[in-house]
């Protein structure tokens, strides 16, 4: 099969084309003929060398793809061949085949393109294992997202506002902020312009903060949060290293949260997807909620889908097809 592979880490031009031996699944296990896989920031880490995978995991990119199962392993039974399913991973999915765990299925939902799916399940686990398990987000609070135009920005407004919260994000120009306000977003900054601390005191703190920046916001996520507030990181686009002001925190009586997917157990990803088909997938099925797509490139275009992600003029999900 064709993939994309890593003989060396750098810049786009790393990103190799080959041909590779088709996966084969173990026990528990599905192949799955990939239709696109899903572009996420935490592949051009792994392209730099910054982020490896797990071990015993595929060295290819790729966190999410859709596709049609093609074989099973000993011991499935919940999915058969022919299906139409998407699937989080741990690596694997620039390629036209990837075997998964049989627990990080997801089936299409109704309504959704097949190779639209592919855009769903890393964005899906991460908002709703951090916004909603982890940091709890009840109606009426209100949610601030940082880069709200991105692909876990767009669907952490859509799922806050499905499950009746407020949502506050930020992002770089009008064009990012006009898209944000259309999928539901109450409150929109500016971040060249405005400081969102000001902005977001005035409606009052944000009770979760959903950041991708990390380091360079710690300390003005601190003074953002309203009483009770979750501060929930999960991302280091701003470093990983900044002082805490522990009383800042107290007088908050704030919670830090910082979680990452692809490290987790086979059995943690299991219980996540679980509640996400569970929670988010009648909301996907009845067109509350919907994958944004700002682009389809084919597989050998890898290279430029990286460089889009790098300039960050996108909104919402890049995706390769095969």
């Amino acid at each position: 099969m064709r993939a994309i592979t890593l003989p060396s880490f750098g810049d786009e031009t790393a990103l190799t084309l080959a041909d590779v031996p088709a996966p084969e699944p173990a026990a528990g296990e599905v192949v799955i003929a990939v239709a696109a896989a899903g572009v996420n920031r935490a592949d051009l880490l792994q392209r730099q060398g910054h982020y490896p995978p797990p071990k015993g995991e595929s060295e290819i990119p790729g966190l999410e793809v859709s596709g049609t199962v093609t074989s099973l392993g000993e011991g499935v039974t919940e999915w058969q061949v022919g299906d139409g399913v998407c699937a989080l991973l741990a690596g694997g999915g620039y390629a036209e085949e990837v075997v998964v765990p049989a627990g990080q299925l997801l089936p299409v939902p109704r309504g959704v393109d097949l190779v639209d799916a592919a855009a769903l399940p890393e964005v899906v686990c991460t908002v709703w294992s951090n916004v909603f398990m982890a940091a709890r987000l009840q109606p009426d609070e209100l949610l601030l997202v940082h880069g709200g135009s991105s692909g876990i920005g767009t669907m952490a407004i859509q799922l806050a506002k499905a499950c009746g919260a407020r949502v506050a994000i930020t992002a770089g120009s009008p064009e990012k902020l006009r898209r944000c306000s259309e999928l539901g977003a109450d409150i929109v900054i500016n971040y060249r312009e405005s400081d969102f601390v000001d902005v977001v005191r005035e409606a009052g703190g944000a009770d979760v903060i959903l950041d991708v920046i990390g380091a360079k916001y710690l300390a003005r996520n601190l003074q953002a949060l309203a009483l009770d507030g979750r501060l929930a990181i999960i991302g280091m686009q701003g470093g990983a290293n900044a002082e805490l002001d522990i009383r800042a925190l107290m007088a908050k009586r704030g919670s830090i949260i910082a979680t990452g997917l692809r490290a987790r157990s086979r059995e943690n990803k299991a219980s996540v997807v679980a509640t996400v088909r569970a929670n988010a997938w009648p909301l996907l099925e009845d067109g509350t909620v919907r994958p944004v797509i700002q682009t389809r490139m084919p597989l050998d275009r890898a290279a430029d889908a990286h460089r889009l992600l790098q300039e960050s003029s996108h909104v919402g999900k890049v995706l390769l097809t095969t």
